[in-house]
């Protein structure tokens, strides 16, 4: 199986996201085939030079030759390279695994955050992500929160695939 990761990649905060959840997956499934764009020095060594058709072209051919697309949504809003790699990913009608971990999940049974937020649409205790993206998502993947969620479900993939 071979997967794309999708993530920012420019913080540090960013790079050890996808150092970790790499590591993760390829420790559980020591069969993935899994491209993490920021390992991919050709076009990511910010102190050599690739320009944009080299970085659309060699992500594009990674993206085409993937079975399933691992997309991070967290940040102020999803990244924007995230968001084109989810649309572009999404015509092949492949599954996507996102995770979304931010905690301004939590409490959404708390119903005075749902009152502050009726009340006073500035008081939002919630986080809001592009609804075109996540339905996107929805279409063919999941939505999960947590990196061992984001390992069950390519885990779930990989072996409907060898069905």
């Amino acid at each position: 199986m071979k997967a794309y990761l999708a993530n920012g990649l420019f913080s540090i905060g960013d790079r050890l996201v996808n150092e970790m959840l790499a590591k993760e997956i390829r420790k559980e499934l020591p069969e993935i085939d899994l491209y993490v764009p920021q390992e991919n020095d050709a076009i990511n060594d910010k102190q050599a030079f690739a320009n944009s058709i080299a970085i659309a072209e060699a992500d594009m051919e990674k993206l085409q030759n993937s079975d399933v697309l691992i997309a991070v949504l967290d940040g102020i809003e999803v990244d924007s390279g995230v968001a084109a790699e989810i649309g572009a990913f999404s015509t092949y009608n492949r599954p996507i695994i996102a995770l979304f971990s931010d905690v301004r999940q939590l409490g959404r049974e708390n119903q005075q955050k749902i009152n502050a937020l009726v009340e006073d649409g500035t008081e939002n205790q919630f986080i809001y992500r592009n609804l075109f993206v996540i339905g996107i998502i929805k279409r063919n993947g999941v939505i999960v929160s947590t990196v061992d969620a984001v390992v069950e479900n390519v885990k779930r993939y990989l072996k409907e695939e060898k069905q």
